[in-house]
């Protein structure tokens, strides 16, 4: 059977599968019809960030979506958790994100989630699958009298807002701070200007003027270079960039640094800790994490768990854990006292409380961890065969391995939304951390390339 889902929901390349009209129509169809197995009067909210393509996979959802009998509520363009809380927050039976989150706009996709604001499960996902690729979506569908509505909320983003300042300490607000905003030109573009202006920053945004093509261009988390430029040039406290659908956040500090995921949850951990209000004292990262954030972990007193990369794995393991905090050193931090996944606002809001509480800058709090020299190199490839079956491959990995031994990590994967090959070496110098990472490259392009 044909995959629809990655690590992160659906996605590929807008007009080219599972990316179609037809596809989406039918993924409609089979979410429609599943809600209404749950509650014969569903209703499915839909929104989407700023890409041109998610006008045209919007209709085709809503229709496949009301031919089983369900209704759709259209939001337009929200972040993604922002619908996680919007789903849950108008007592929808369902939400779906309309989004590719940091790829460009030429790629698209689909995140689901049901009821209370989680994202799928494993067995949920195969459910939608299995009637996709079937033949028996024509059966499921409503008589002509029950064909589901469609109609558009305009409060919800405003409901998000609020939602937002409640997870913020309610004594204190962001008077005195400078803050520089790069929104992506994606679906944070209106809410989060807004929200820290309300909040009484100095707010300075940038890339908020989204054409449906610039989405995640030369900006955002993965291009923090025009806001570290300004963040200088403005003298700002703190610098912000959010991915394309809003739920990463990749910070800067007032001295033009970078500031990680790994760097924010070492720095909301210790806090967390201090204020006695991280449960179990667990925090759950990915192998992708900076072996620098376990030191610091240790050092703190706290025990750290890692997952294979992915927030939904993440929250999977916070939940067999019972932790609170837990993220990738990507930007996604998912704080389950405030929320069901992932959002990069609300970990804004968090790193911006303890520079309040504390009185000290960024540069200063993030040096709760030492990072030690990383690199990550991203190798297209056709296809995706198993790693450990090419011999070649996983012999430069394993004599990569022998020679860092217990002093550094390799990590190779592939990409679970892009057809890349994800390198990773970090070693306790830049030298050493690059000549590995580049023979480990060329041996990968050179059989998978």
């Amino acid at each position: 059977m044909n995959k629809l889902f990655g690590t992160d929901g659906i996605r590929g390349i807008t007009n080219k599968e599972p990316m179609t009209s037809d596809t989406a129509l039918k993924i409609g169809q089979a979410v429609g019809y599943l809600s209404r197995r749950r509650d014969s009067h569903s209703r499915i909210i839909i929104g989407k960030d700023t890409r041109l393509s998610g006008y045209m996979l919007e209709n085709a959802l809503a229709s496949g979506i009301t031919s089983t009998g369900s209704d759709v509520i259209l939001v337009g363009p929200m972040p993604t958790p922002g619908i996680a809380f919007i789903t849950e927050n108008m007592d929808a039976d369902c939400g779906i994100v309309i989004s590719a989150s940091h790829n460009p706009f030429e790629d698209n996709g689909i995140k689901i989630f049901f009821a209370e604001g989680f994202k799928l499960t494993d067995e949920q996902e195969n459910e939608i699958e299995k009637l996709v690729y079937s033949d028996k979506l024509p059966s499921l569908l409503s008589s002509p009298n029950r064909i589901g509505k469609v109609w558009k909320e305009e409060d919800a983003r405003g409901r998000y807002i609020v939602f937002l300042k409640h997870t913020f300490p309610r004594h204190m607000n962001l008077a005195g701070m400078k803050i520089v905003i790069d929104c992506a030109n994606g679906a944070t573009y209106r809410v989060a200007p807004t929200l820290f202006t309300e909040m009484r920053a100095d707010t300075v945004s940038i890339n908020t003027d989204p054409d449906g093509l610039n989405i995640n261009h030369n900006c955002g988390t993965l291009h923090p270079e025009v806001l570290i430029d300004k963040v200088l040039e403005e003298k700002a406290d703190i610098g912000l960039a959010f991915d394309g659908d809003g739920d990463r956040l990749v910070a800067v500090d007032e001295k033009g640094d970078i500031v990680t995921g790994d760097h924010m949850l070492a720095v909301c951990a210790r806090k967390m800790k201090e204020e006695g209000i991280l449960k179990n004292n667990i925090v759950v990262s990915t192998v992708m994490s900076n072996i620098g954030l376990s030191i610091a972990f240790e050092r703190i007193g706290i025990k750290e768990v890692r997952t294979k990369v992915g927030d939904r794995y993440v929250l999977e393991e916070m939940h067999k854990r019972g932790a609170v905090l837990g993220g990738e050193n990507s930007g996604h931090i998912i704080f389950r006292n405030h929320h069901t996944t992932g959002d990069g606002i609300i970990a804004a809001l968090q790193l911006l409380a303890i520079m309040k509480k504390e009185n000290k800058p960024l540069s200063e709090l993030s040096r709760e961890m030492e990072v030690f020299p990383q690199v990550i190199q991203n190798i297209k490839v056709n296809s995706k065969p198993d790693l450990k079956g090419i011999p070649e491959i996983a012999e430069i990995i394993e004599k990569a391995e022998k020679e860092l031994a217990d002093k550094g990590r390799v990590f190779v994967r592939y990409s679970g939304t892009q057809k890349l090959c994800r390198v990773m070496v970090e070693a306790p110098t830049e030298e050493q951390t690059k000549r590995l990472a580049q023979e480990i490259t060329d041996v990968v392009t050179t059989h998978l390339g």
